[in-house]
C-alpha cells in the first residue's frame, strides 16, 4: 500500500514575510524558557517559587488584561497603518524587555520586567492576527494558520533545547540578549512589507474637461 503526501508549501508573500517574523519572535523567546526559573531562583536576590508564581501571573494576567481594549481599539480604526505600529511597537517593547532581564536583580524589578514583557505581547498578539487574517490566502485559510503553528511549534522545541546549551556557555545574559535580538529581527522583517501591508493608493488620472465655450460659433 502506498501513501503519497503532496502538500504545497506555496504561500502568500505577506503570509510568508509574517510567518517568518513569527518564527523569529517565538524562537527567540523559546530560549528563555527552559532556563528561565533556574535564573530566577538562582540570580535573584530572595526568589523562591513563589516568586516564579507571582512572576507568571502578572505576565499572563496583564497581558490578557490589555490586549483586548487593545484588539478593541484596532478594530474601531480603519485601515491598517495602527495595525502595523502596534506590531513594530510591541516587537520592540519585547525586544527592551529580554534586554532589562539581564539587569534585573530584585524581585520587583523581575515583575516590573514581566509587565513590560506582557505589554508587548498585548500590542503584538492583536496586531499579528489582525494583519494576517486579512492576507491569508482565500483558498488556503486553514493551510496558511497551521502552518504558521507548526512553524512557530518547531522554533519554540528547537530553540527549548538550544536555550540550555547557550546558558551552559553564554550565562543567562547570553540568553536574554540572543532572545531581544531575535525579537528585533522579527521587527526589522516585518518592516520590510509596508509595501504589502500598506499599498500606496493608486493616483487617479486627471479627465481633461472640455472647458470650449458653448457659444463660441456664435
Amino acid at each position: 500500500m502506498k501513501i503519497k503526501i503532496n502538500v504545497d508549501l506555496k504561500v502568500g508573500r505577506l503570509v510568508k514575510y509574517f510567518i517568518l517574523a513569527d518564527l523569529a519572535l517565538l524562537a527567540g523567546w523559546g530560549l528563555v524558557q527552559p532556563i528561565f526559573s533556574i535564573y530566577v531562583l538562582g540570580k535573584i536576590r530572595g526568589a523562591t517559587l513563589v516568586t516564579l508564581g507571582i512572576a507568571a501571573a502578572v505576565y499572563w494576567i496583564l497581558k490578557s488584561l490589555l490586549q483586548l481594549p487593545v484588539a478593541n481599539y484596532l478594530d474601531r480604526v480603519q485601515g491598517e497603518a495602527d495595525d502595523f505600529r502596534a506590531l513594530i511597537l510591541g516587537l520592540f517593547i519585547g525586544a527592551l524587555a529580554a534586554f532589562s532581564f539581564t539587569a534585573v536583580k530584585e524581585t520587583w524589578q523581575l515583575y516590573l520586567v514581566e509587565g513590560v514583557h506582557a505589554i508587548a505581547f498585548a500590542l503584538y498578539v492583536p496586531a499579528w492576527s489582525a494583519i494576517f487574517s486579512r492576507h491569508v490566502d482565500k483558498d488556503r485559510v486553514s493551510f496558511d494558520w497551521s502552518l504558521d503553528s507548526t512553524v512557530a511549534g518547531l522554533s519554540a522545541g528547537i530553540s527549548g533545547f538550544l536555550g540550555g546549551v547557550i546558558a551552559k556557555f553564554l550565562g543567562f545574559s547570553g540568553v536574554f540578549i540572543l532572545a531581544g535580538v531575535f525579537s528585533m529581527l522579527s521587527a526589522f522583517i516585518l518592516i520590510m512589507t509596508p509595501a504589502l501591508v500598506l499599498p500606496r493608493k493608486k493616483s487617479v488620472e486627471k479627465i481633461l474637461m472640455d472647458h470650449t465655450p458653448a457659444n463660441i460659433n456664435q
